[in-house]
C-alpha cells in the first residue's frame, strides 16, 4: 500500500517527465544490482567451478538447458521475444526520442540493460541452487531477495532490495502513465469532449492515474497470484494485441484502420481463450497463437478493404526516408 500510494503520487503529479527520471534511476540500481548480486553469490559458493560442481551434485538437469524441455516448451521460451513489440511502456520510451538520430544509441543501451540484466537474474537463481541446497527456500521468487538480506551489510542490503521495488516501479508508473494518456486523449476527448482543453484532459489523465491504480491494487492483492504467472499473461496480452499493429504500421503501408481494430481484438482475445485451455498443443505459450491471428487478421482485413488515404501513404513514405537518414 506504501509502494503503492508512492507511485500514484509522482506519477499524478509529474507526469511523464517525473516518471523518464525516475525510470532512469531505477534503471541505473536495477542493473548494478542484477551484477553484484550473482557475482557475490557465486563468490560465496566458492566460484564458478564450485558453483557448477555443487549444481551439478544436486540438481543435474540444472547443467543442460534442454533437460526437460519439449518442442512446444522452447517455443513458449523463445516467444517471450515477441512480447517486446507491444508494451507500450518501452514503445513510449523510444517514441520521446528527441531525434531518429539517437535510436542507434538507444537500441544499444537497451539491448546491453537487456542482456546484462537477463544473465544477471539466472546466475542469481543458478547460484541459489547451491547455495540454499541444505535449506531450501519455501519460496524460489525471493532468491534475489534473501542474497540481498545475507550476503550484504545492511546498508548494501537495503539498496539492493530497493533495486527489487524500482524494478516494480519502473513498469507500474509507465503503465498508469500510457493507460490514463489513452483514456484522456483516445477515448475522453475522441468520444465525448472533441473539443477538451490542455488542463482539462490533465485532470481526466489524473483522475484516471487513481482508478487504474486502485484496480491494479485490487488484482495484486490476492495471494495465490503468482507474479510469474501475472507477468506471462499481461506480457502475452499486450504482445499479441499490440505487437504486430506496430511492426505492421512501420514497415506495410497497406494497412488500414479496419485492419489494426481487426488485430488488437483478435489478438487479445485468442490470448484469453487459449489460456483458458489445457494439454497438448494449448500448453503452448498464448502470446503465439495470439500473435498469428493478430498478423493474420491486420492482412485480412486491411487488403478487404479499401487502401489507407493518400496523406496516410505520404507521411508512410516520408517516416520511411527519415529512418535511413
Amino acid at each position: 500500500m506504501i509502494g503503492a500510494i508512492v507511485i500514484i503520487s509522482y506519477t499524478f503529479l509529474g507526469g511523464f517527465l517525473a516518471v523518464s527520471w525516475t525510470d532512469f534511476v531505477q534503471g541505473i540500481l536495477m542493473f548494478i544490482a542484477l551484477l553484484i548480486v550473482p557475482i557475490a553469490a557465486i563468490s560465496e559458493v566458492g566460484g564458478w567451478s564450485e558453483a557448477v560442481d555443487k549444481v551439478g551434485s544436486i540438481k543435474p538437469d540444472g547443467l543442460d538447458v534442454f533437460a526437460g524441455t519439449t518442442a512446444i516448451g522452447i517455443i513458449s521460451s523463445m516467444a517471450w521475444g515477441l512480447g517486446y513489440f507491444g508494451q507500450p511502456h518501452i514503445i513510449t520510451r523510444f517514441m520521446a526520442l528527441r531525434s531518429t538520430r539517437d535510436v542507434p544509441m538507444a537500441r544499444l543501451i537497451g539491448m546491453v540493460w537487456m542482456i546484462a540484466g537477463l544473465f544477471g537474474a539466472i546466475f542469481t537463481g543458478f547460484a541459489g541452487i547451491a547455495y540454499f541446497a541444505d535449506a531450501p527456500l519455501k519460496d524460489s521468487e525471493t532468491v534475489f531477495m534473501d542474497f540481498s538480506s545475507l550476503l550484504f551489510n545492511p546498508w548494501i542490503s537495503g539498496i539492493l532490495l530497493a533495486a527489487i521495488l524500482s524494478a516494480i516501479m519502473s513498469t507500474i508508473d509507465s503503465q498508469l502513465l500510457v493507460s490514463s494518456s489513452a483514456v484522456a486523449e483516445d477515448f475522453y476527448k475522441a468520444v465525448f469532449r472533441k473539443g477538451a482543453g490542455e488542463k482539462e484532459l490533465v485532470w481526466v489523465g489524473r483522475i484516471s492515474v487513481i482508478v487504474i491504480a486502485l484496480i491494479a491494487i485490487i488484482l495484486a492483492m490476492n495471494p495465490e497470484s503468482s507474479v510469474l504467472d501475472l507477468v506471462s499473461y499481461a506480457w502475452g496480452g499486450f504482445g499479441a494485441a499490440f505487437g504486430p499493429v506496430i511492426i505492421l504500421s512501420l514497415f506495410w503501408k497497406r494497412m488500414t484502420r479496419n485492419g489494426a481494430l481487426a488485430g488488437l481484438i483478435s489478438g487479445a482475445a485468442t490470448v484469453v481463450i487459449w489460456e483458458k485451455l489445457k494439454g497438448g498443443i494449448f500448453d503452448l505459450y498464448e502470446i503465439v497463437p495470439g500473435f498469428l491471428v493478430c498478423t493474420a487478421a491486420i492482412i485480412i482485413f486491411s487488403l478487404a478493404s479499401s487502401s489507407p488515404d493518400k496523406e496516410i501513404e505520404e507521411e508512410f513514405e516520408k517516416a520511411k526516408e527519415s529512418s535511413f537518414n
